[in-house]
């Protein structure tokens, strides 16, 4: 059974933050509120929540396309190869905000990532979410949860989350409603932007 953890964005109790880290550290898998849509997540150091993770988006973990939620620019070059100005110039107007941005994934990356080329960089508008990955020390490997209603992609009552995840995961947060439109992607790996999906975040900036 998941925990229930009510936590406002305004102003995140470090206590509840606290026990979000402790769930991370130990293995959890955590639901939480993002600037879109509620994400899955867990601690990208630890590779038995990472396989849980995959196992429930029945994918293979080496191949799933997981998004790193980073609390600002500065685990870029833990997990990127180096950038351009332009580039650089461009995450920094953008973020934090309503973005995914793939970017060339280093050397660095997790070992059960070391295959894959590119990486999506995710610093998210949300103090809770930022709260978290702060006390926690570094990134959290994400997914957005989808609903099987053919009208509604994105489940934003978090009680409704819940009912659904509360076998699958150990702590879900109540940060209020969510919203129903994901980040709008990125690519940013060629010469020039490419857009991938158009979502939340507005596409002027490229």
């Amino acid at each position: 059974m998941a925990e229930f953890i009510k936590i406002y964005e305004e102003n995140p109790n470090p206590r509840e933050i606290q026990r979000v880290v402790k769930c991370l550290r130990d293995g959890g898998l955590v639901i939480y509120p993002t600037d879109t849509v509620y994400g899955l997540g867990c601690d990208i150091t630890n590779n038995r929540a990472l396989e849980r993770i995959a196992h429930i988006k029945g994918v293979k973990l080496a191949k799933a396309n997981f998004s790193f939620i980073c609390k600002d620019l500065s685990n870029l070059s833990d997990y990127v190869k180096q950038i351009d100005n332009s580039t650089f110039k461009l995450l920094k107007r953008s973020l934090p905000g309503p973005y995914t941005f793939i970017l060339p994934g280093s050397n660095n990356l997790p070992t059960v990532f070391k295959k894959k080329k590119t990486v999506g960089i995710r610093v998210p508008d949300n103090c809770i979410c930022t709260a978290i990955v702060e006390e926690l020390g570094n990134p959290i490997v994400s997914t957005s949860i989808y609903d099987e209603d053919e009208v509604i992609e994105y489940t934003t009552d978090p009680e409704l989350i819940l009912e659904k995840w509360d076998k699958l995961v150990d702590i879900v947060i109540d940060g209020g409603y969510g919203d129903n439109i994901p980040s709008t992607v990125i690519d940013l790996t060629e010469s020039e932007p490419v857009l991938i999906r158009e979502g939340k975040g507005t596409t002027d900036i490229i």
